[in-house]
């Protein structure tokens, strides 16, 4: 390339990407129940929950808790998250209701689905991958829904 020539433009990085890349985290690295990440202090890469396992794919990094990413990586965290939990609510909802019966929460929470005794790794993988491919089929190559 010429000094005169402009570098190709990179593609942005969409939601989709982000859970794929959080799928293949869990695949090389492990997954994880009851907090982000398994206590293993002496390893960058911890075998990780789905949330914390997006969070690595937002930040490029493990991160503690949400609040500790940038804001450009919140918001592309926050919509990763918020389209794993459109696609569990149509595929898995479990929502919270008090004693009363009354609805306290009408999303699917990532957490306690991922913390679900039941729940497999290869059903968190799945779910990441699935949601990525939904996303894809509702939306162009720029991000715009179709």
């Amino acid at each position: 390339m010429k000094a005169t020539q402009n570098p190709p433009a990179t593609a942005p990085v969409t939601p989709a990407d982000l859970l794929r890349m959080a799928a293949l985290y869990l695949r090389r690295h492990g997954w994880h129940q009851g907090t982000y990440y398994a206590n293993s202090p002496d390893t960058l890469t911890p075998p990780a929950c789905a949330a914390g396992a997006i969070g690595i794919a937002c930040a490029g990094h493990r991160v503690e808790h949400f609040s500790q990413l940038d804001p450009d990586a919140l918001a592309d965290y926050l919509t990763a998250l918020g389209v794993l939990v459109d696609y569990l609510d149509t595929t898995a909802p479990v929502f919270l209701i008090d004693e009363g019966g009354y609805l306290l929460d009408e999303h699917t929470s990532p957490y306690s689905w991922n913390d679900d005794p039941a729940r497999t790794a290869e059903q968190v993988i799945t779910a990441l991958d699935t949601a990525a491919d939904e996303w894809d089929s509702l939306h162009n190559e720029g991000g715009d829904k179709r």
